[in-house]
């Protein structure tokens, strides 16, 4: 599957087609296979950081579906997960006739033109906040063509979408999408990423270290302490990726109060709220992943310097890629949602 995916790299159809197949034979989260399923998603980013983001969506939807109580066996097509929220945008899910309709717009669609379908969520008419399942392909559906100006993530473009009166089919009661101890598990899915793509950054490091000494050239004090530092964070994080697997599937992280959150899989999510001890959970792995990532980038960009970023293709484009996806997590944001959590007895210490 890695072979295939570095051979796709860029074509979007095929990545698209290698992550349904993967969906049919991939574990999904919290079911004794969690850390499978995050080692395998950080396995694709580190071959290519665009990658990922196609087969995570696309694998969390199936998973989503599953918790839904739908037989993943019986989905086809490719998917996508589209739950954020943005200023002059509204997505309103309204009974009709014989089924829910939807209406409205949708921001932060990403790769929507060549999705099969989504899982999406809307504002319903009790006022709360629901997951549907839509068919992408139904023309009431309209694609804006997105005004995509990112050096990262380049073939995955994220544009609003039109709803005209489109059926769907409700996922779960209101709440149930943001609620659920999947919406956790679905984030630190989308960190196990962010952290497959600093390995490969970390890779490409070492390998320029070892290139430079092949050719007479020995590394400094400076670049075996950067390298030194690099090891130590991507150890350590990689251990508590494994530990909170380990929780998920043995049922640790599954029960606890409904939390008002930031949301997790989208640039500009303001979901409402995640299993309380889950959330917490994904709260701390996403920024103890996000703040390794960062670091390893700036280790990385300062010591390798311009020329690698200037003339080494793969190289510059996983730095853009990883730059820009690891701006998904909300920073200072999220550090006040697990403070306030912290104070009202949540941590593990």
């Amino acid at each position: 599957m890695l072979d295939s995916v570095a051979a796709a790299v860029g074509d979007v159809p095929a990545l698209l087609a290698l992550a349904r197949d993967a969906g049919k034979a991939w574990p999904q989260p919290g079911i004794g296979g969690t850390a499978a399923l995050w080692e395998l998603l950080a396995s694709v980013a580190a071959v290519d950081v665009a990658a990922s983001r196609i087969f995570e969506p696309h694998l969390d939807a199936l998973a989503i579906l599953a918790q839904a109580g739908k037989d993943p066996a019986g989905v086809d097509g490719a998917w996508g997960v589209f739950a954020a929220e943005g200023p002059g945008a509204r997505l309103d899910a309204k009974t009709g006739d014989a089924t829910i309709l939807l209406s409205g717009l949708k921001p932060w669609c990403s790769l929507a033109p060549l999705l099969d379908h989504a899982v999406i969520t809307a504002h319903t008419e009790t006022g709360g906040r629901a997951a549907f399942a839509v068919d992408l392909h139904h023309p009431g559906v309209t694609c804006e063509e997105p005004a995509w100006i990112a050096r990262g993530l380049q073939e995955i473009p994220s544009g609003t979408v039109h709803f005209s009166q489109v059926p769907a089919e409700q996922l779960g009661g209101d709440g149930w999408y943001f609620s659920r101890p999947g919406f956790a598990w679905g984030g630190m899915g989308v960190a196990a990423c962010w952290f497959g793509g600093a390995v490969a950054v970390a890779r490409d490091y070492r390998d320029s270290l070892r290139s430079a000494a092949d050719r007479g050239r020995e590394p400094d004090q400076i670049a075996f302490a950067s390298l030194g530092e690099v090891d130590r964070i991507l150890t350590s994080t990689l251990q508590y990726l494994g530990r909170t697997s380990a929780l998920i599937d043995d049922g640790g992280l599954a029960g606890g109060d409904h939390r008002s959150s930031g949301g997790a899989h989208s640039a500009g999510t303001d979901g409402a709220g995640a299993d309380r001890s889950a959330w917490s959970e994904a709260l701390r792995v996403r920024g103890t992943v996000a703040a390794a990532v960062e670091r390893v980038l700036a280790l990385v960009s300062r010591n390798r310097g311009p020329a690698p970023l200037a003339f080494d293709g793969p190289y510059a484009k996983r730095m853009a890629d990883l730059a820009l996806y690891v701006r998904q997590h909300h920073a200072e944001r999220d550090d006040a949602q697990l403070g306030a959590l912290t104070l009202q007895g949540e941590p593990p210490w």
